[in-house]
């Protein structure tokens, strides 16, 4: 113990030393101020506290300078923006109205710059689907510009009911059947898939898979664009309300993913051209945004106003409940007789498993999940076709031949038939596969 206590007192001379040599460590002098014995002592001591409160006045003004200099440089940045961008403050004050005025105007060019506008339709509601604003506007445009319904997600709804509404519809324009993919990948996976399939005779059982009416409709505008003798290619538009699967057909038709689509609505924001064959282009929109004035359905069904948190998906399913069969949802989810939509939910979420701490059901998730199973392609409801058509207010029987005319009607109604047909044979083979496990 003496010796460490040894070893350290040497080691702190040592360091004294060292420290001693390099001049580190010399106590600074206090300052012992004015002497007591000098002449004018307080006079001296007043000139000091003058001096030293005027350099601490010279601070603060400095500061304060600095300050104000940096709040008007501020100002001038913000005017300036403001001048260069007058919509701005409106556009913070209500970004519905700005989003709807943006999403107008790309529909608009898109319309300007095709020659054939395609209205996409929901098989499951056509009528709701449709748009009369939009419909008159191409029909007053410029350009002769040509009108053409395509009827999607044909799958979800009986085949005698596809039948009504096309005949329903082809008395005002060519309405051709369709069918999108929902599952896209590359197209050396496919090309493989359909190999393998073809050697070993496995039929595909995922109905996304499949696209059907494709042949139909780039035939039919082949034909078009050859009959009309256009030079370069034939610019095909695409319109309609959110979630009818614009980019999904461009996708099936190009055979790969080469727009970005999904359940979710509103994901398409601004128009993307796609050359689909060396005579067809297309252009993809965003989707059309029901006004405020439209009734509750049709606002929870078409317009953006969850996503853009107009409206709770809460309210939203609400909604929608009122319009559904309740026996077709109870089935469609497996979930007892409920009263009100809360105690729908509570029941799909038990269901499902969406529960939050406390076993407490997450109604929120479930909502959501019920809305993506309406916009999207599980719940199979369907409206009837009215048994008297009658035609729009805003088109005449010369309108109606006028719109007709260069296309090959007979050949579109044997290629719709020849598509509801394939469909049945593919649910026929899926059928025969399952009872055969």
């Amino acid at each position: 113990r003496y010796k460490i206590q040894k070893k350290v007192r040497e080691h702190n001379k040592k360091l004294r030393k060292d420290a001693k040599k390099k001049g580190v460590g010399k106590k600074v002098k206090k300052d012992i101020g004015v002497p007591n014995k000098a002449p004018f002592k307080e006079d001296i001591l007043r000139e000091a506290e003058q001096r030293r409160s005027k350099l601490e006045e010279e601070k603060e003004k400095k500061k304060l300078a600095k300050q104000q200099e940096r709040a008007q440089k501020r100002k001038k940045e913000n005017s300036a923006s403001r001048d260069a961008d007058p919509k701005a403050k409106k556009a913070r004050k209500c970004p519905s109205e700005s989003i709807f005025i943006r999403l107008l105007s790309y529909l608009l060019q898109v319309i300007d710059a095709s020659d054939i506008i395609v209205e996409i339709l929901d098989a499951r509601d056509p009528l709701g689907c449709r748009c009369p604003q939009l419909e008159e506007a191409v029909l007053k445009g410029e350009g002769n510009k040509k009108l053409l319904f395509l009827l999607n997600k044909i799958d979800l709804v009986p085949k005698e009911n596809v039948e009504k509404w096309l005949q329903c519809l082809q008395l005002e324009f060519p309405a051709v059947a369709f069918k999108a993919s929902t599952q896209q990948q590359d197209k050396t996976v496919q090309e493989k898939k359909a190999r393998f399939a073809a050697l070993n005779g496995v039929v595909d059982q995922t109905k996304g898979v499949a696209c059907y009416g494709s042949s139909s409709l780039l035939q039919l505008l082949g034909d078009y664009a050859n009959a009309t003798g256009r030079e370069g290619s034939l610019k095909v538009g695409l319109v309609g309300f959110p979630n009818v699967g614009k980019s999904s057909l461009i996708n099936s038709l190009k055979g790969m993913r080469a727009c970005n689509a999904g359940v979710q609505r509103g994901i398409t924001r601004c128009f993307q051209d796609v050359h689909i064959s060396k005579n067809v282009k297309m252009i993809d929109s965003p989707g059309i945004v029901a006004a405020q004035s439209n009734p509750k359905a049709a606002m929870a069904l078409r317009s953006l106003q969850v996503e853009d948190k107009q409206e709770t998906v809460l309210e939203a399913v609400r909604t929608l409940l009122k319009q559904c069969n309740k026996q077709q949802v109870m089935l469609q989810y497996n979930v007892p007789d409920f009263r009100n939509s809360l105690e729908f939910l509570s029941f799909f979420a038990k269901k499902r498993g969406f529960l939050q701490k406390g076993g407490v059901p997450n109604t929120e998730l479930a909502a959501s999940t019920f809305l993506n199973d309406w916009t999207g392609a599980k719940l199979s409801y369907h409206c009837k076709a009215p048994e008297k058509p009658s035609l729009a207010p805003y088109l005449s029987e010369d309108i109606v031949r006028e719109m007709q005319k260069g296309w090959d009607l007979d050949k579109l109604r044997k290629g719709n038939e020849e598509t509801l047909r394939s469909m049945l044979i593919l649910l026929e083979k899926i059928l025969n596969s399952f009872i055969l496990q």
